[in-house]
Order: C-alpha cells, then sequence, then structure tokens
C-alpha cells in the first residue's frame, strides 16, 4: 500500500487507541501489549469449529470467509448445500504460528467429498524443504464438468482437512482460513478443450525504478498493484501480500528479486514466491536459493486467461480458468534470521501484463461473491493508486476496535476531516 495510506492507517489507529483509553481505562494496557497476528484475517471474518464427524460439521456459506483451528492429529469437516449447476471452490488457508517447528513433509490435504463419503477433489500442500512457518494453501472443489458422476448433482456436501506432520514437527494447532466460492454455468456450451497454443517464452521483466509498494499480512489485506516495478522491506518468517488485476486474454508474468547485503551462508528457498488464483487455488510457486548477493527467479510462464484452460492436463494451466485479482505471496524464510541476523531484506516484485483483454464467457449468473471473476474500473484504480479508499480503512479499525459509542465514531470521523483537508491542501500546493 502507498506511503499515504500507512500514514492514514496510523493516524486511524491513534485515534482509535485514544478512545479506547477514555472509553476502556483498565482494558488498553493488555491490547496494547498483545501481539498481531502473523496472518491478516479480515476484521469481519465468521469463526467455525470443524467437526471430528460429518454428523456434526457446522455449515459454510458460499461467498463467505470463516477462521477456524487445526489440531496437530485427526481430520475435521464442513458442511455445504451445493446446487446442481455451479463449480463450486474451497481455499484452505493453513497458517502455524511463528517459532512452530515445521518439516519438510509437515503440510494440509483438502477433500470435497459427497454424502456418500466419494471424493470429487483432493489436493495437498507442503511447506517443503524450507521448513518456515508460512501460510500455504490447498483448496477442493465441485466441478460441473468433471467426469465424476456422483459429484455432479446439488445436495449435502462436506470439507475435509487433514494435517500432514512429518518427523520433529511440534504439536501446536494451525489457524486456518476456509473461503468457499462458486463460479456459475455458462448461458451456451462452449467447447472443452483446452487452447492448444500460446506463447510461453518468457518475457524481458521490467526494468523501470522500483515504486515502494510494501505489502499486506493476508489475502484479504492483500496490496493491488499493476504492471510494474515494486519493492517492499520483508523480516525473516514474514509474509506479504499482493494481488494483479488481470483480465481475460492476459498473461502474467511476475519475477522476484532478493536484495544483496554482506555475503554469508547459503540458505535454500530464502525467499518463495506463490501465487494463487481469484479463487485463491495454487498456481504456481518459485524459491530462491541465497548467499548475500542479489538473486532473481520468475514463475514459470503462464497461458492467457481463458474459460478453456480448466479442461488442460497441467495443473498450472488449469489455474488460469478466470479473471479477476490474482494473488501474490512473497515469504522471507525464517533461516534467513539464523544466518544474517533479524534485519529485514529488501525484495523487488516485477509484474508483467501481456495481451489485450477480451470478451468475458456469458455466464448464466453472478459469481458468489459477486464480481469475483471479473476486473472492475475500481480494481484496475486500486492497482494504481496500491490500495482502498481512506474510508475503508477506518471502517475496518472501528469493527475490529468493536465499539460503538458516538463520541469514538465522531473522534475519527474528526480526524477523517483534518486528513483529508490536509490532503486536498498539499494537492494544491
Amino acid at each position: 500500500m502507498g506511503r499515504r495510506t500507512v500514514r492514514w492507517r496510523g493516524v486511524c489507529a491513534a485515534v482509535v487507541g485514544m478512545a479506547l483509553a477514555a472509553l476502556l481505562p483498565g482494558q488498553t494496557a493488555l491490547a496494547a501489549s498483545t501481539p498481531s497476528p502473523s496472518y491478516g484475517f479480515a476484521p469481519d471474518v465468521r469463526s467455525i469449529t470443524g467437526a471430528a464427524t460429518t454428523s456434526d460439521a457446522e455449515s459454510l456459506d458460499i461467498g463467505e470467509t470463516y477462521r477456524s483451528t487445526l489440531p496437530a492429529s485427526g481430520k475435521l469437516y464442513y458442511r455445504l448445500v451445493l446446487d446442481e449447476t455451479s463449480d463450486t471452490y474451497v481455499s484452505v488457508t493453513a497458517v502455524p504460528r511463528a517459532g512452530t517447528t515445521i518439516s519438510t513433509g509437515s503440510g494440509i490435504r483438502v477433500y470435497l467429498q459427497n454424502a456418500d463419503s466419494r471424493s470429487c477433489s483432493f489436493e495437498s500442500a507442503y511447506f517443503g524443504a524450507s521448513r518456515s512457518p508460512r501460510p500455504i494453501v490447498a483448496w477442493g472443489a465441485r466441478e460441473a464438468f468433471s467426469e465424476r458422476a456422483l459429484c455432479k448433482g446439488g445436495g449435502l456436501y462436506y470439507v475435509r482437512v487433514e494435517r500432514i506432520d512429518g518427523t520433529d514437527a511440534s504439536p501446536d494447532d494451525w489457524e486456518l482460513e476456509l473461503a468457499p466460492v462458486s463460479e456459475s454455468g455458462l448461458d451456451q456450451a462452449e467447447g472443452t478443450s483446452a487452447p492448444q497454443s500460446w506463447n510461453s517464452t518468457p518475457p524481458q521483466p521490467p526494468t523501470d525504478q522500483a515504486v515502494r509498494r510494501p505489502g499486506g499480512a493476508g489475502f484479504d489485506e492483500a496490496v493491488p498493484v499493476k504492471q510494474g516495478v515494486w519493492s517492499a522491506d520483508v523480516a525473516p518468517g514474514q509474509t506479504l501480500f499482493y494481488k494483479v488485476p488481470v483480465d481475460w486474454g492476459q498473461q502474467l508474468h511476475v519475477t522476484a528479486e532478493l536484495g544483496s547485503t554482506t555475503r554469508g551462508r547459503y540458505v535454500g528457498n530464502a525467499l518463495i514466491t506463490s501465487l494463487y488464483n481469484p479463487a485463491r487455488m495454487p498456481v504456481d510457486d518459485v524459491g530462491i536459493g541465497y548467499n548475500g548477493t542479489q538473486k532473481t527467479d520468475s514463475l514459470d510462464p503462464l497461458p492467457p486467461v481463458d474459460y478453456t484452460n480448466r479442461y488442460d492436463s497441467s495443473r498450472q494451466v488449469r489455474a488460469m480458468r478466470f479473471a479477476g485479482s490474482y494473488y501474490l505471496a512473497l515469504h522471507l524464510s525464517s533461516a534467513m534470521a539464523e544466518k544474517y541476523g533479524d534485519k529485514p531484506f529488501g525484495v523487488i516484485l516485477r509484474v508483467r501484463i501481456d495481451g489485450t483483454t477480451e470478451t468475458a464467457p456469458a455466464y448464466a449468473a453472478p459469481s458468489d461473491p459477486r464480481g469475483l471473476f471479473e476486473v472492475s474500473a475500481q480494481d484496475r484504480e486500486a492497482a494504481a493508486e496500491g490500495g482502498g479508499a481512506g474510508g475503508d480503512a477506518v471502517m475496518k479499525v472501528v469493527a475490529v476496535a468493536g465499539i460503538g459509542g458516538g463520541s469514538l465514531v465522531l473522534v475519527v470521523l474528526g480526524a477523517w476531516t483534518v486528513v483529508a483537508r490536509r490532503r486536498a491542501a498539499g494537492a494544491v500546493g
């Protein structure tokens, strides 16, 4: 997000802090000493408890986002009621706490099953050789075009989430974020063959001067960026989130660079760059090894966004099936602290978008949530400016504070007015 947005959010936080001090004098010290979570859940995220059996499973509503907890052993179930024709995707993000011991084989596995325990899909995600605690994503899907006839009908389905723990992993609970979404069928059926050819030659990444753009702490806080070169500082163990609007027919290219410092010991997968599509399905990732000198690497070439990519045999190509905001996560391994200290490192993100926007497929109904698989004028404006409006920041702060007092609202709005006037005066000057 831009520097002005960061300063504005700091003002809002300070104002809310003062109001809380006035309203709740006995609780402000505790609030100030409580560390913020490493992952940025949405302020209005709904909490849900996973069940040990399907008979006790709580329901997930399509289009909502949920927060849950995954224990070290066993499996959890969540309930879904689906229609007959929509494609449904359930993204599950696992977030171990900082300092958790992770093994190479640690990860999660997600199934989407019908009421007769037949799996429509199952996917796994692992932390890999980096062994660095970070958000990882696996997903389940009920695809109407699938050849699995038992998963085509409407009715009751279950999301099953399992934890995979390798040797020497600590038994701490992991937090979960679940995001079920749906994609309508088309008004008229299209061909069921993926595009046969597309330009897979890696292009030259942008070489412009980098613009400062600190990232967010989760999918909900992902900072919008457009084509260009963006820089940020990232601390060992930290993950930064960005989102890029990519329309139908456009091709996304991403290169990440980890800046130089004093030459030191080698760290494998020091910087991990991961790409997710608008439904938060994993697309691709790349890890950069580091020895103190600047290093760079790019995601594999990806096809232009096309509805029929879903019929391809490649996982990466299948994931490029719809337009919308594609998410980028940059994670700096916690092992960097052991070799180079706790100081932040400079990273550069080079984003290139090729191709001409094409007409969207004729969906029979809107997605849920609405607008998920499209790029709006507001999306493009936010990517150009580097964040949402200041008013969004205010509302999030107030929601998190959970205070309904009129005095707090007046104080926040007063500060909002002062900052807005100063911005306007600065623009005129």
